[in-house]
Order: structure tokens, then sequence, then C-alpha cells
């Protein structure tokens, strides 16, 4: 069963969610779903699945060409199932760290942080450019240790799928919860744009990765978290979000001078990091208790 197939059967739940969430929070912070962000999510979210079917259909051969050179053979059961799962989620792990800190992967990745809310249908704001980074990359380790293409494809998706639900402001936090996973919690520190958070807590569902590798900060109840880009980005244009840093990388790569300054426009530390964050936020408010 491929990404898109685990994920189309489990839309039906996402969207229940994301319908619970608006009307829960409908009076109280109406703020926190705007129509055209939403809209543009959704638009997002087909763009980016329309990409990944396209790239595993291509990709396909060459998973399947790099499995015969596979160190074991993996019998399929629920040790191996879980194993797979955890070595995905730490290969993921160093996916999204690698994605804000080097430019091209980054350039990607920029369209899921580029809302200034956060809300369920922020799980949705994904890019269409992610095979053209180079995503699928980070996975393929697993096909030469020795996990079929397909097994792969699907902890991949049931990774993404917990993914969704950490996007919401709705859930306080977890208790011992929290140091284990990621929460709500952790991943709304993730979305921020505070100083002190940027980037920080990039676990899939297992925050254990953070916290070994020095990358983990909670979430402080004495400085709410605020969301969006620090260069004060601000679009609800599906093809703007997602080619605005592809546009800015290579405006940048033109007008540097010499081969050096070239590649680390390309894949250095992303521009848009390093700015000075200036938004004031107008829309947002801070995470409100909701009983």
């Amino acid at each position: 069963m491929s990404v898109e197939l685990i994920l189309l059967a489990l839309s039906p739940v996402f969207l229940a969610f994301v319908a619970w969430e608006w009307w829960r929070y409908r009076q109280v912070q109406p703020v926190m779903y705007r129509w055209q962000d939403s809209l543009a999510n959704a638009v997002l979210a087909l763009m980016h699945q329309g990409g990944e079917l396209l790239a595993v259909i291509v990709l396909m051969p060459l998973f399947i060409w790099l499995y015969q050179w596979r160190l074991f053979d993996i019998d399929l059961n629920a040790g191996t199932m879980l194993l797979a799962f955890v070595l995905q989620d730490f290969l993921y792990y160093w996916f999204h760290r690698a994605s804000h800190q080097i430019r091209w992967l980054w350039a990607s990745h920029i369209a899921h942080h580029s809302s200034r809310q956060l809300n369920f249908s922020t799980a949705f704001r994904q890019s269409l450019t992610y095979p053209i980074s180079g995503m699928w990359l980070f996975w393929t380790p697993m096909i030469l240790i020795g996990f079929t293409p397909s097994i792969v494809l699907a902890v991949v998706a049931l990774n993404l799928a917990f993914q969704f639900f950490v996007h919401t402001q709705a859930v306080k936090k977890l208790g011992v919860l929290e140091y284990i996973f990621n929460t709500p919690s952790h991943h709304r520190v993730h979305h921020a744009c505070n100083p002190r958070y940027i980037d920080k807590n990039y676990a899939g569902v297992l925050i254990i990765w953070d916290r070994l590798f020095g990358t983990f900060t909670p979430e402080r109840a004495d400085e709410p978290c605020r969301y969006g880009l620090t260069d004060d980005f601000a679009s609800d244009n599906p093809i703007r979000i997602t080619f605005y840093e592809w546009q800015n990388m290579w405006q940048d790569c033109l007008a540097a001078k010499g081969w050096h300054q070239r590649l680390r426009s390309i894949v250095g530390k992303p521009a848009t990091k390093s700015k000075a964050n200036k938004q004031a936020h107008l829309l947002e408010k801070p995470t409100l208790d909701v009983d």
C-alpha cells in the first residue's frame, strides 16, 4: 500500500479533526482559522500528493534496483515492522534537521512553515518540490539494509499520519508522554518563529532523538509561540508559497560572486533563517486554554 493510498484512506479522519477544531475555536479564537489559509493548505496538499505519486512511479525502479544490493533478507513480522518504524523515524529526524540547515532542502520545507496560523489544516501545507530537493534519499538506507520499498513507503506514511495530530493548539501538555513522543506542545515550538524556539524539536514521532542530539526545547508558558517565517513572508497563493524560496535562492545564486559563494547560496544555511524576526503577528494571539 503506497504512501498516497494510506493517507487517502485516513483523510476522512483528518478532515473530521479539522472540522472539530474549527468548531471548538470559532468563537473564542476565530483567528486560528482563516478560510484563505485553509484553502491554500488544501490546494498545497493536493499538489503535494500529485507530486509524490509521480515521484514514486519514477523512483520505484531505482528503489527496486537498490534492493538487489540489500545487506539482509528481512522477514516481515511485528518485530521487524517496529524496527522499520523506529529506524524510519530516526532517519526522518535527520531529514527534518537537514531541511532547516541546508537551503536546497529548506526551499521545499519552507512551505510547511509559511503559515501564520497553526491548526490541524497546517499539516496539509506541504510542498510539491520535495522529490526535487531529495527527501526520498533519506529512506534509501532502509532499502539497502533489507526492508522492501513497499514497507519503507508504508512506514513513511504512518509517520506522516501521526504528525497530523501534533499540528494543533487545542491539546496542552500530555504528562509523561512528553518525554518520549512528539506532542502538540513540542511541535508548536518547532513551528514557532520566536528566536528561542527556532530550529528546535525536529521529531516525527519520537522526541527522544531531539533529547539525544541536543535540539530539544520545551514550550514555555511565559513565551507563547508565534508562527510564520522570520522574513515577514505572508501569502495565500499556493504557487507563490511553493516557489518562494526557490526563487530567492536562484536570485542569490545569480548575484553571488564566484563558485564558492554560489554553492553556499544553495547548500548553506537558509537565508530566511538568518534575518531578524520583524513580524508584528497581528493575526495571532497566544494559545488559549479551552475546557
